[in-house]
């Protein structure tokens, strides 16, 4: 089974640092049901093509415990959920987002084409259209015939597919590793609870707005009726309410006007990355909510000591039950303390810290208030390190569906310039005694800048002492 990634865009060769794979050299894993090799295609000028060859052993799927009938199946020429485990595993960093290395890619979109050679569509080309076309991508899928030398004997139900759409790799991995079990309808492990908090992750950002919602949801889940009825509430918590009548269709939700960059996403990954570079032992992120920067630091064994504060209980709620903390190992749980608390009052459960984050938190705060909660970070709490992000107002004229003059979400309280946020971070840090540095999170624009903007506050030493 073979599927290949093109990037056809600038630097072509980018897509490497993105997968986490050498143009130059052949990477193999080791699968319990077979091997999986990456390798590449000679780059051109133009274009880089990652390849991704899945070789099962039909043999032991029979003897093994997958329990197939019969020693002759289609398991090892077509795209399953086989291939979306083995997408997991080869491709696990960028699947989860990450990119140490080049942390300014994770968001940038690549013009991607990718071919699945063979895939078993349960609802034929009509579906494989309904399912990525709402994505953005443009679906070819040839029909194979039963047998070329026959030709009236007719097509077979097996496809195979291109899809072409400027999109990121974070992007096209995980719309690939939920939909290609989707078309095929067959999983071949036992659909367990935490297969939920599997698609909601991999979901994230596409799967609560998808047409498809239902149909994609109940075939991930294999039609269990409990876990399918799960993720469906949770996937409409999720889904972006409907705007008000007298409200301008244009106005979005700062969520949807960023979601084609996946811009969250690449600003968790550069303040986990930035953390990691820091060698700090102890995080705590003010403003945690749902945990998605804590699953990051979670999955990183360097932080011994991990919390998450938020002022809202149902955040905190969405957060443990998302982090699986009733489940999760003593060991690691040891590491995790989730507690509701405020920015704008003193609290010494704050002390201690090597370094806090604040991500898209401070524009949310009334300036008085903002200059109550300076006070509690940087004059009581005092960690060694302090990381900001907040959006660049310069950048919001390219959002085209933002209209002129209006803030990225209705309970932003301002929205800097780079000037304005420089100017910010130098004051705060000279009140305190830290130094800092400010720098991009995003695509840059010549004119424009990114859309995000990172203040990396380090306690100056000489102070501290």
């Amino acid at each position: 089974m073979l599927l290949s990634i093109t990037n056809a865009g600038p630097n072509p060769t980018d897509i490497g640092f993105l997968l986490h794979k050498n143009p130059a050299n052949l990477h193999s894993a080791e699968l319990a049901f077979g091997h999986a090799h990456v390798f590449y295609s000679t780059p051109h000028e133009n274009s880089c093509t990652a390849h991704l060859l899945l070789d099962i052993n039909s043999v032991e799927l029979v003897r093994g415990a997958q329990q197939l009938d019969d020693y002759v199946n289609d398991r090892p020429y077509v795209a399953s959920s086989y291939f979306a485990v083995a997408i997991g595993r080869v491709f696990g960093t960028a699947l989860a987002g990450n990119c140490q290395r080049r942390p300014d890619l994770i968001a940038a979109p690549l013009k991607l084409t990718i071919v699945i050679e063979v895939i078993r569509a349960r609802g034929g080309a009509d579906l494989l259209q309904r399912l990525f076309a709402p994505l953005g991508y443009t679906v070819d899928a040839a029909p194979i015939p039963l047998d070329p030398v026959f030709p009236e004997w007719g097509d077979s139900r097996y496809f195979r597919v291109t899809l072409a759409a400027t999109a990121t790799v974070h992007d096209a991995l995980s719309h690939l590793y939920v939909l290609l079990p989707v078309l095929d309808d067959e999983k071949h492990y036992y659909i367990a609870d935490d297969e939920v908090e599997k698609l909601l992750r991999h979901g994230e950002g596409w799967l609560a707005s998808h047409p498809e919602r239902q149909l994609i949801v109940k075939r991930y889940l294999k039609r269990r009726p409990s876990l399918v009825e799960i993720a469906t509430a949770r996937l409409l918590e999720e889904c972006p309410q409907p705007l008000d009548a007298e409200e301008p269709p244009a106005a979005a939700t700062e969520k949807e006007l960023e979601r084609p960059l996946t811009l969250h996403t690449q600003r968790l990954s550069m303040v986990a990355t930035r953390m990691r570079e820091l060698n700090v032992k102890s995080v705590i992120d003010l403003g945690c909510g749902e945990g998605r920067l804590l699953r990051r630091l979670l999955a990183d064994r360097s932080f011994d000591r991990i919390l998450g504060m938020d002022v809202s209980h149902r955040a905190l709620e969405i957060a443990a039950r998302k982090l699986k903390l009733d489940r999760m190992p003593q060991r690691q749980r040891a590491r995790l303390e989730l507690f509701q608390g405020s920015l704008l009052y003193r609290d010494t459960r704050l002390n201690g810290a090597d370094a806090a984050a604040l991500v898209e938190v401070i524009e949310h705060l009334d300036p008085p208030r903002l200059s109550a909660a300076e006070r509690v970070v940087f004059k009581f709490a005092r960690p060694r390190y302090v990381l900001v992000t907040t959006p660049n107002r310069e950048y919001n004229v390219l959002f085209p569906t933002l209209p002129p003059g209006n803030m990225r979400h209705g309970d932003h309280r301002f929205e800097w310039t780079r000037a304005e946020f420089q100017s910010w971070a130098q004051a705060t840090a000279q009140r305190y005694g830290y130094t800092v540095t400010t720098e991009p999170v995003g695509p840059l624009d010549e004119t424009h800048g990114a859309p995000s903007q990172l203040a990396v506050f380090a306690l100056d030493n000489q102070v501290a002492a």
